[in-house]
């Protein structure tokens, strides 16, 4: 007989029966409605024993903790430089003071610099926060290409909500130098979209690291990638399975968010009574559990603007958030939707037509989406290039936009690959702006960063030197660049790893 596979009353219930009639007087009252208390007169939900490890996902919410310590820094005045803030603010001839890897004060000329700290001449030049990609799949399809690296879509079933991306991270991807010399300090690494539910993002700050623990950003909480539209009907109606429609794809999601919220009532209900047996863990439901109590948020790869107000519908049916809508190549035509929902959008410019999802896109989507108060427009590049580009990408849908007469500034547009991008993170409390007490994740840039012309001279990631054009020391090469055919060799007049 299998004892070892029943628990709480079960177990109970059987020694009785095995006892015989000699217990059966002390066993009748077993299993009845009221709840006896423990000798100290607690109640069985407080006197309980801890399940054994690994069976409770409250006792140890963070099994794969962040490591993250940062790099050396200095106590420093980035002064002289043209400032955009990222929270709306341009600054000439201004000052960024940095204490202890925080920005401690921003401001004009007059703000005085504490003594002993380090000048940083950033005159003819433009200062911004470190620029943020909320859409990259850098480490899970990381370069070389090759099948064996191909780790960002685990397309095998329409829900992947177990699956976590941070678990396919390779931190040797060159990629991630390639994107720190563009300016980029942190990133979302999300899993591919072959899914309705593709599994769990991770935002990383773009430091040199040997594990994914020592780029993981702490206290960052986690996006579920969720795909509506044609991939998810093209994979499993291309095997024949469900769901093979748009019809599909919305049943999928209901089915999964009835049973996640069924299995966030049983655990409910037992950490409230300690009644019977826990509910047996499932990874899958518990993402969507995390969507539903907030602590996991929806990061929606989705084309259409009839489909996102689908999704909207979906999420108001179970109520939970969307946090983001990526792509998005129609957002602009339910701009004052996703404002009044608190939806960003994170978009590309001029990438489109490339499905027939992807057909009906303007380049001033992002400027559209920007109009209406309480937008979130971001600028994304769910590509390896493209990320050391942001700014370009950015620059494109500021001038499409001003092409058909919107007045936007530089200093708001700044915000779609900066304090926009940080909102759509959930950390827009730690960075994306120049402003007191956040990170100090910094890029001087060598011009106008709205420029094709501009280049990232310096990165600075929580005040520390991540990167500088001008001196090689200060150019990370991953382990796996080292040795390769190349190596060492100048590209275009520009040293290695000047990028």
């Amino acid at each position: 007989m299998r004892f070892h596979a029943l628990r709480g009353s079960s177990l109970a219930t059987l020694a009785c029966v095995l006892a015989g009639s000699l217990a059966l007087s002390a066993c009748a009252t077993m299993g009845g409605d009221d709840e006896a208390p423990a000798a100290d007169g607690s109640s069985s939900a407080e006197a309980r024993q801890p399940l054994a490890r690994g069976l409770d996902q409250a006792s140890n919410p963070d099994p794969f903790p962040s490591t993250y310590r940062g790099l050396p820094r200095e106590n420093m005045a980035i002064v002289g430089g043209t400032v955009f803030t990222g929270a709306g603010q341009k600054i000439e001839n201004g000052v960024v003071i940095v204490t202890d890897g925080k920005v401690a004060a921003v401001g004009d000329a007059s703000t005085p610099v504490p003594a002993g700290y380090r000048v940083v001449d950033a005159r003819g030049r433009f200062v911004t926060p470190g620029i943020i990609d909320v859409h990259s799949h850098l480490g899970v399809y990381p370069s070389p290409g090759v099948s064996g690296m191909s780790d960002g879509n685990e397309a095998t079933n329409p829900n992947t909500a177990q699956v976590w991306a941070e678990h396919s991270i390779w931190p040797q991807d060159p990629g991630f130098n390639a994107a720190r010399a563009g300016g980029v300090t942190t990133l979302q690494i999300l899993p591919g979209s072959a899914n309705l539910f593709g599994g769990r993002g991770v935002t990383v700050r773009n430091i040199p690291s040997v594990t994914m623990q020592g780029m993981k950003m702490p206290g960052a909480p986690y996006g579920l990638k969720m795909a509506c539209g044609e991939n998810p009907s093209r994979v499993y109606g291309g095997r024949n399975s469900s769901p093979a429609t748009g019809m599909g794809n919305v049943a999928g999601y209901r089915a999964a968010f009835i049973a996640a919220r069924e299995y966030k009532a049983k655990w409910d209900k037992w950490r409230e009574d300690g009644e019977g047996s826990p509910p047996t863990r499932n990874l899958q439901l518990e993402t969507l559990a995390g969507v539903l109590d907030g602590s996991v948020l929806i990061q929606n790869h989705c084309y259409r603007a009839d489909e996102m107000a689908v999704m909207i519908d979906i999420a108001n049916e179970f109520g939970y958030e969307i946090t983001a809508f990526h792509h998005a190549i129609e957002a602009y035509k339910i701009a004052p939707l996703l404002a009044r929902e608190g939806i960003c959008a994170d978009m590309w410019t001029g990438w489109w037509g490339f499905k027939m999802e992807a057909l009906d896109a303007v380049e001033a989507n992002a400027a559209l989406v920007d109009a209406p108060a309480g937008s979130c427009a971001v600028i994304h590049s769910d590509d390896a290039e493209l990320t050391q580009r942001l700014n370009q990408e950015a620059a494109a849908a500021l001038a499409a936009g001003r092409r058909i007469g919107m007045n936007i500034s530089e200093e708001r547009a700044i915000s779609w690959i900066t304090l926009n991008a940080a909102r759509s993170l959930g950390i827009a409390d730690q960075t994306g702006s120049l402003e007191a007490g956040k990170r100090a994740d910094v890029v001087i840039w060598s011009a106008n960063p709205f420029s094709v012309y501009a280049r990232a001279d310096q990165v600075f990631i929580d005040g520390g030197l991540a990167f500088d054009r001008m001196n090689p020391a200060y150019q990370p090469l991953s382990d796996f660049e080292l040795g390769q055919p190349g190596f060492g060799l100048p590209a275009a007049n520009v040293l290695q790893g000047a990028r």
